[in-house]
């Protein structure tokens, strides 16, 4: 049973820079973030509205300026006609006041207003929406407060602070106050002549407020495409890369629990990526390890078999002895005894043989040899052990015989199939060994003089525990494991062995070693 993720594993999945995060969320935060530092732009778009201001506070001091400039010394009649003009050319509202402060000049009085402040109540949607993202732009960038622009009651001087100012110290003054719409309006207060009047325009700049809310739209309207676009696309490349990651570890899982015996592992040959490389490899791997346990369970049951039968017999004969009294079956009970031992023993260690040559091969370290000289030092040890039981050996070498290898595990092999060929050669026979290259393999065929193995038997030979000796030689001296080590050993070193007939055509089989040239 598979154990539930952790409060604290399920939560972390979703934050996309904890070591628990989906590929899923990761995609996108990588995806998102630069879309989060466009979007951050819009916050960089308030200087540009400062930088706007700036320049109509400079524009709106200098018409100041010159206007007041041009009204002082001009007669009464003048002065209208100059307010008149200036305030419809230049979109303004130019209001005179005297030395007591009384307003006695207002363009917007004297003919038609040039402009009129929005009115948010009638305002359409997209208007409210504006100005609702201008009061969040401003609260999260920190901006100044600006005070509301209301026309006073009273309409003389004292009702401007800027007039004020600019009446006490001759100097030209500005202010900046925000429209019911939140467009900005800019007032300038400048004295006019040496007599004590005073000039007030003002200007509502709603073309700044338009071109920034112009700019915020572009980029709002352009994050949210981009938005989509990312999160599609990260979508559907999230759905690529995981969904085929699901399924092969949802597979593994159940290879790995064993529930479904026939499991296969997606290969998905359609793919060309890392992720197709990725699902061979584990299929490859899946089915290298389902031959490798099929392979360890039915050792472990031919193990099981081939020890029952020599303890099965180990036991008749412990059992059979108390209830013995003749002298010589008691003696030959015990010889059976013995025999059984020495045949368990020989086959615990064959089978622990061939249970660790596959590991030690794995970590071993190849070094380059000449078979011809391994097998002949392996002849000579087993001349001198009287191994060979008189046969002869005759060993022929043409070309080079160098190859890569685990001397000791090669002399194993060697002394395997000079094992198999002395036991079917006839008393005073000879097996010849032939060492000769051919292309980039180096072989080596080990030939006897015996009856010979049939087509179909051939790969039955290198079966474990697969046992079919002359009737010469004792029961159970031989484990059956010989020549399905020396394969094994032999595939380790990236060769071969098999069997095929004398080139000679006489009677007898060759088996033979076929390993890379050095």
């Amino acid at each position: 049973m598979v154990e539930p993720e952790p409060h604290e594993r399920r939560v972390g999945r979703w934050f996309p820079f904890t070591s628990n995060a989906s590929l899923t969320s990761r995609i996108l935060a990588v995806n998102l973030i630069p879309l989060l530092l466009l979007a951050g732009s819009l916050f960089f778009l308030d200087s540009y509205r400062r930088q706007l201001l700036d320049e109509r506070f400079k524009l709106a001091r200098i018409e100041a300026q010159i206007t007041a400039e041009a009204l002082a010394g001009a007669t009464r009649e003048r002065q209208e006609a100059l307010l008149i003009q200036i305030g419809k050319e230049q979109h303004m509202r130019l209001r005179m006041y005297d030395a007591e402060g009384n307003l006695w000049a207002d363009s917007f009085e004297l003919a038609k207003p040039s402009f009129q402040l929005g009115d948010p109540v009638s305002a359409p949607f997209p208007q409210d929406f504006a100005r609702a993202l201008d009061t969040t732009v401003d609260f999260l960038v920190g901006a100044r407060s600006v005070p509301p622009f209301v026309e006073p009651k009273e309409q003389g001087a004292d009702a401007w602070p800027e007039l004020v100012r600019a009446r006490e110290q001759g100097l030209t003054q500005i202010e900046l106050r925000l429209a019911p719409d939140r467009t900005p309006v800019i007032t300038a207060a400048a004295p006019v002549g040496l007599n004590g009047a005073s000039l007030l325009t003002t200007r509502n700049a709603s073309d700044i407020t338009a071109a920034v809310r112009d700019a915020r739209t572009s980029l709002l309207i352009l994050f949210a495409v981009s938005l989509v676009i990312s999160i599609v696309l990260s979508l559907f490349l999230a759905r690529t890369i995981i969904d085929p990651l699901r399924r092969l570890a949802r597979d593994a899982v159940r290879v790995r629990l064993g529930r479904e015996r026939e499991v296969e592992v997606p290969r998905m040959q359609q793919r060309g990526d890392e992720i197709g490389v990725l699902a061979r490899a584990v299929s490859d791997m899946t089915i290298a390890l389902r031959q490798r346990i099929d392979g360890v369970e039915a050792f472990a049951a031919d193990v099981a078999h081939e020890i029952k039968n020599p303890l099965a017999s180990l036991r008749s004969a412990i059992e059979s002895l108390p209830k013995v009294k003749d002298p010589a079956l008691r003696d030959q009970l015990h010889e059976i005894a013995a025999h059984d031992v020495r045949r368990i023993d020989r086959l615990v260690t064959e089978i622990a043989e061939a249970s660790r040559i596959d590991a030690e091969l794995s970590r071993a370290t190849f070094e380059p040899l000449n078979l011809a000289t391994l097998i002949s030092n392996v002849v000579k040890a087993r001349e001198d052990r009287g191994l060979n039981a008189a046969r002869t050996v005759e060993i022929r070498q043409s070309g080079s015989g160098l190859v890569s290898g685990v001397p000791i595990r090669l002399e194993r092999v060697i002394d395997n199939l000079l094992d198999n060929a002395v036991s079917f050669s006839p008393p005073g026979g000879t097996i010849h060994v032939n060492v000769y290259r051919e292309g980039d393999t180096v072989r080596a065929a080990i030939c006897d003089e015996g009856p010979g193995i049939p087509e179909g038997s051939r790969e039955k030979v290198f079966a474990r525990f697969h046992t079919s000796r002359p009737e010469t030689e004792g029961f159970g001296d031989h484990s059956g494991l010989g020549l399905a080590i020396a394969r094994t050993i032999a595939e380790a070193h990236d060769g071969a062995l098999y069997v095929t007939d004398r080139p000679d055509a006489a009677t007898g089989a060759c088996l033979v070693l076929d390993l890379p040239a050095a």
